[in-house]
């Protein structure tokens, strides 16, 4: 299994990203998918999760009202769109598959056991 992020890079203060996690070796229809972030110096924190359902929790107080997740099951991929970017959104994200089916989202990283290496998300002020 082998997750792929993408859709990282460097934005204005204000601006908006799509990240996409790619995922192969493992048909996401069954399994919850989330994006952590983890800036340098602190702890990775969970972002957002998206259940093996469709449905939709975002974790992270900063984030809520700002972003989304949503997947595609025909491309094996799920999105995150995050508006209104700030500089302490800047951090590494990446996302993860809790490859047990069914089973539910959660915020502790240690549920999740296939990791992509992250995309590097940069917002300048």
């Amino acid at each position: 299994v082998q997750l792929v992020e993408s859709g990282g890079g460097l934005v204005q203060l204000g601006g908006s990203l799509r990240l996409s996690c790619t995922v192969s070796g493992l048909s996401i229809d069954y399994y919850a998918i989330a994006w952590f972030r983890q800036a340098p110096g602190e702890e990775r924190e969970a972002i957002s999760c998206n259940h093996w359902n469709g449905q939709s929790t975002i974790y992270l107080d900063s984030m809520k009202g700002r972003a989304t997740i949503s997947r595609d099951n025909d491309k094996n991929t799920v999105h995150t769109q995050m508006n209104s970017l700030r500089p302490e959104d800047t951090a590494m994200y990446y996302c993860a598959v809790r490859s047990v089916r069914f089973a539910g989202c959660g915020v502790s990283s240690e549920l999740y056991n296939v990791w992509g290496r992250g995309t590097q998300v940069t917002v300048s002020s």
